[in-house]
């Protein structure tokens, strides 16, 4: 016999996901909220997608915020919002990223200002998030449930292969940035990432489901990576996986073989 807890596991839990709005993010979302938690849905320019998305969510509690990575002022509303609205963070989902392509060999092509963007987006941004919702993560954790981190990084972090080198570097960043953190913010906060390869969305401009099932055909399961993959690993490691920390959880379809 299945009980309501193990079909709503997240029931009471609230969850913030960063890049919420689409792709991986608002699976993500789909799949906390149906498990669930109350989503905070932020984006950085899709509003009226966010708030699609929201009123489309089961249960109740749900809600969008305009969250910047590199922006201070928007993670700090993000904090004052969630005291104010629910008094408590339970779940972190960093997926808010940015890259544009450029091949490994253009040097030039990769500029400095490019390189910084990329940089701060998707390293800086999500620790300053961290660091931000650390306290309130703490403290919603109990001797029952740990709170946790996810921050979706890629396989990029560790083939070296990607939209460009400085959006690699930004993914092996995050990977060391997650280990150094599931180190200090133990044993209350869980840290893990979810490393896909190449996912259907629109992420990476030009690359189109005629290329990536041509991608796919290389991959030991030849099928193409879709975003309710990732999302599937983000809930595992958030509802399953409660003795793992510091570590990343590769969802490419073997493609890093």
């Amino acid at each position: 016999m299945t009980d309501a807890s193990s079909q709503a596991p997240l029931t009471g839990k609230v969850a913030v996901v960063t890049g919420g709005s689409n792709g991986i993010g608002a699976a993500s979302v789909r799949m906390l909220a149906a498990a669930g938690a109350a989503v905070v849905i932020g984006y950085n320019q899709g509003r009226d997608r966010a708030e699609a998305l929201r009123a489309g969510l089961p249960g109740t509690g749900h809600s969008i915020q305009q969250i910047t990575n590199e922006n201070a002022a928007s993670i700090a509303a993000l904090v004052t919002d969630l005291k104010s609205r629910h008094g408590r963070c339970d779940i972190l989902v960093n997926s808010g990223g940015t890259t544009q392509p450029v091949p490994h060999a253009n040097l030039d092509q990769l500029t400095d200002q490019l390189f910084d963007q990329i940089l701060t987006t998707n390293v800086r941004g999500p620790f300053a998030v961290i660091r931000a919702l650390a306290p309130m993560l703490t403290a919603s954790s109990d001797a029952a449930s740990t709170s946790v981190i996810i921050n979706v990084s890629s396989i990029a972090a560790f083939t070296a292969q990607g939209s460009n080198i400085a959006y690699c570097a930004s993914k092996a960043a995050l990977d060391t940035m997650t280990s150094s953190l599931a180190r200090v913010l133990g044993p209350h906060i869980r840290v893990l990432c979810v490393s896909p390869g190449a996912v259907a969305t629109d992420f990476v401009a030009g690359r189109g489901r005629e290329h990536l099932q041509k991608m796919a055909q290389s991959t030991p399961l030849q099928r193409v990576t879709e975003p309710d993959d990732v999302a599937r690993a983000v809930l595992a490691a958030v509802t399953l996986l409660t003795a793992s920390t510091g570590t990343s959880i590769v969802v490419d379809g073997g493609r890093h073989l």
